[in-house]
């Protein structure tokens, strides 16, 4: 059975002072990095007062140029700049399950087609709710995360093995 995106998460809303913040917990599209590769501490925090907060389980992806498939699983609370959408998981959602399910190739194809603008395109964030997934009960989700997890575990460990011989 199929149901939207929509039905699983929601945006988060919120706001939480710049002057809280460190260049490590602030998120912006340009300390994202491309191809699900995470994030790296900003080079500069932005001189507003108030920005979007996010909190520990929440899923970051870049709307600017979907294309480079720029998405964060959130492992501490902070703030983030506009052009980053902070999906979070509805009450009976595995919140790893819904970072998987946004970092799909096949969500980022409807999200770049779907996305507004040539130069620097961006995700329509109504049209982004609407986007069509698989339900699975919460067991399912449980599931499908740890299998996923557990390899992106494997994949990070590997890598850093071969930076280390690298080296």
């Amino acid at each position: 059975m199929t149901s939207k995106l929509s039905n699983i998460c929601f945006y988060a809303k919120g706001k939480v002072a710049v002057k809280s913040l460190t260049k490590a917990n602030y998120i912006s599209t340009e300390n994202m990095l491309p191809n699900r590769g995470g994030v790296v501490n900003a080079t500069t925090l932005p001189t507003i007062e108030d920005t979007q907060g996010y909190c520990v389980g929440d899923v970051l992806v870049s709307n600017i140029r979907p294309y480079f498939k720029k998405i964060w699983f959130a492992d501490s609370n902070g703030g983030c700049s506009n052009d980053v959408l902070v999906f979070r998981a509805k009450e009976g959602v595995d919140a790893r399950y819904l970072y998987y399910v946004l970092a799909d190739d096949s969500f980022f194809n409807y999200s770049n087609a779907t996305s507004k603008g040539t130069k620097m395109p961006r995700g329509d964030k109504s049209a982004i709710m609407d986007y069509i997934i698989e339900e699975h009960s919460l067991i399912e989700q449980h599931r499908i995360a740890d299998i996923l997890s557990a390899l992106d575990k494997k994949i990070a460990n590997n890598n850093a093995i071969n930076d280390n011989l690298a080296a």
